[in-house]
C-alpha cells in the first residue's frame, strides 16, 4: 500500500471509493478477474467501520464490527483465504439481566425464561419472524404489506401488539442493539427485511450458532488488512473523495492530491458519506431520496481491560443486558482466547448515547464502570485500561454499525435508490445487502456484487 500527496492523473478501469469490507471484496473480485483498478480510502487504515487497535500493552481491541456467524460464509471464505482463524465468543456462566429497579437477574442459555415481560416478548418476536418470512429480500418492493410497513414504525407496531412496558423495554433495546436507533426513528419494514436478511430474529440476536458466534484472533479487521496487502499499490490510503463527476464516458474522481479516471466506480462508503461528496451531475431523486432516509445508527463502545477474566471464577460469563437509567444497554465478555487478559465491553445506544457523549471524559468513564459493576461486582470498576471509541464522531462513517432506513424511505425511493447503478456509478455497502444486511458479511457479499455488475458492463 502506498501513501502519497503530489498531485496528479491516475487512469485506470475502475475506481473503488472506500475501503471497508465491501470496497475491498470489490477491489479483490476485480484483482482476481485481471481488470485494473485504484481503490482511495479516506482513512489512514482500512476495514472501514471495522476497527483493531492493538493498545501500548499488546491487547488488541475491536472498536467495531468483531462477529461472525456459521451462516456468514462469505465472510468466513475471506478469512479462510487469508488464514484469519476464529474462536468462539465466551457465553459460559450467568448471563445478568439488570432492571431499572436495581434487581439483578441471572439467567443460562441463550435467553432467559423468567423474568418481566419476557412471555409478551417472546410472542411479538414471534410475529415478527412470521411477517419477515413474507418479505422478498431480492426486490423489497414486492412484498405483499410492503408500502403498509414501510409507513409504520417499529415502534408503533410494538404499542399495537403489547400493552406490557416490561415487554417493550427489551423490546426497544433489541431495536437499539441491533441498529442503534430507537423504534420510533425506523421503519417496520426495515426491521422486517433485515430480519429476513440474516434467516430469522434468533439469528440477529443470539450468540452460540448465530451473529455473535465467534471472533477473529487477528482481530476483526485482520481479513481487511490481509486483503489490503494483496492489493498493495492499487490502495491508496488518506484520500478523502470530495467530488465525482460522471457520464456515458466514465468517471473522474477527486481527492486533494490526485485525479482519477476511470470508465467506472465503484462507491462503497455508508450513506452519510455518500452525501458529503460534490457530484456532477447531481445525483437523481431516487438516489438522493434513499440517502436521506438512512441516517446512520448511533453508538458507542467501551472496553475495560483487566489483569484478568475475574468474573468466570464466580460463575459469570460478562453477558450483560441493562434496562436501567445508566448509559450501557449491553455488556460482552471480549477477552482474548487466551485469557491473557479479561475484557468486558460495553455498548451505548440511540438517545443514551446522546445523554453519554454530552458528558466529559471523567463522568463518561464513571458512568460506564457502575454499569460494569452492577454486572461483574465492585472489581470491575478498577480496570487497569479503558477506551471508548463513540462511532458518531468519527469524522468518516459519522455513526454505526450501519445505516437503517426510516418511515417512507424504501417505499418512496427504494426501487430506484436502494442500489440500482446510477449511470456509471455503481453502489456498494453492507446498506445494500440482501444477506446479512448491516453486518461485515453484508459488506463483503455487496463488494462481490458491485464487482460483478461492473465486469459484466466492461466486457
Amino acid at each position: 500500500m502506498e501513501r502519497q500527496s503530489a498531485q496528479h492523473l491516475i487512469e485506470s478501469e475502475v475506481v473503488v471509493v472506500g475501503g471497508g469490507y465491501a470496497g475491498l471484496a470489490a477491489g479483490l473480485r476485480l484483482q482476481d478477474s485481471d481488470a485494473d483498478f485504484t481503490l482511495v480510502e479516506a482513512a489512514d487504515h482500512v476495514g472501514g467501520r471495522v476497527l483493531t487497535e492493538t493498545r501500548t500493552d499488546g491487547v488488541t481491541l475491536d472498536h467495531g464490527g468483531q462477529w461472525v456467524g456459521p451462516t456468514q460464509t462469505r465472510l468466513l471464505e475471506l478469512a479462510s483465504r487469508f488464514g484469519c482463524r476464529t474462536f468462539p465468543t465466551w457465553e459460559t456462566g450467568s448471563h445478568i439481566e439488570v432492571w431499572h429497579d436495581g434487581s439483578r437477574i441471572p439467567y443460562t442459555g441463550a435467553a432467559p425464561t423468567d423474568g418481566p415481560g419476557i412471555l409478551e416478548y417472546v410472542r411479538v418476536t414471534q410475529i415478527l419472524d412470521e411477517l419477515a418470512r413474507t418479505v422478498d429480500t431480492e426486490r423489497p418492493w414486492r412484498t405483499a404489506r410492503f408500502a403498509e410497513w414501510d409507513a409504520r414504525t417499529a415502534h408503533s407496531f410494538f404499542r399495537s401488539q403489547t400493552d406490557d412496558t416490561d415487554a417493550r423495554r427489551r423490546l426497544a433495546l433489541a431495536v437499539e442493539g441491533l441498529w442503534c436507533a430507537e423504534p420510533h426513528e425506523i421503519s417496520l419494514f426495515h426491521v422486517l427485511f433485515c430480519i429476513a436478511a440474516a434467516g430469522g430474529f434468533e439469528q440477529l440476536m443470539e450468540t452460540r450458532g448465530c451473529a455473535q458466534d465467534s471472533r477473529f484472533t487477528t482481530g476483526a479487521a485482520g481479513p481487511a488488512r490481509a486483503v489490503a496487502a494483496l492489493l498493495g499499490e492499487r490502495v491508496r490510503l488518506g484520500e478523502q473523495v470530495h467530488a465525482i463527476e460522471y457520464d456515458t464516458a466514465g468517471v473522474r474522481v477527486r481527492t486533494r492530491s490526485v485525479l482519477l479516471r476511470a470508465r467506472r466506480a465503484i462507491v462503497a462508503l455508508p450513506p452519510h458519506a455518500v452525501r458529503a461528496i460534490r457530484f456532477t451531475p447531481p445525483l437523481p431523486d431516487s438516489r438522493d431520496g434513499w440517502l436521506s432516509h438512512s441516517p446512520m445508527g448511533r453508538v458507542a463502545k467501551i472496553h475495560a481491560v483487566y489483569d484478568t477474566p475475574f468474573w468466570r471464577k464466580s460463575g459469570l460469563s460478562g453477558v450483560a443486558t441493562l434496562y436501567d437509567n445508566g448509559p450501557v444497554g449491553v455488556v460482552f465478555d471480549n477477552s482474548p482466547e487466551d485469557r491473557s487478559c479479561g475484557i468486558l465491553v460495553g455498548f451505548v445506544y440511540g438517545d443514551r448515547l446522546d445523554r453519554y457523549s454530552a458528558l466529559d471524559e471523567g463522568r463518561r468513564r464513571a458512568a460506564v464502570l457502575e454499569s460494569f459493576a452492577a454486572v461483574a461486582g465492585t472489581r470491575a470498576g478498577r480496570p487497569r485500561d479503558c477506551t471508548e471509541k463513540i462511532w458518531t464522531q468519527d469524522p468518516f462513517a459519522r455513526g454505526g454499525y450501519e445505516a437503517y432506513t426510516t418511515p417512507g424511505g424504501w417505499s418512496r425511493y427504494g426501487e430506484r435508490g436502494w442500489r440500482e447503478p446510477t449511470g456509471t456509478l455503481h453502489w456498494a455497502g453492507t446498506e445494500t445487502a440482501t444477506e446479512w444486511n448491516g453486518y461485515i458479511d453484508g459488506a463483503v457479499s455487496s463488494g462481490y456484487r458491485a464487482a460483478a455488475d461492473v465486469l459484466a458492463s466492461l466486457r
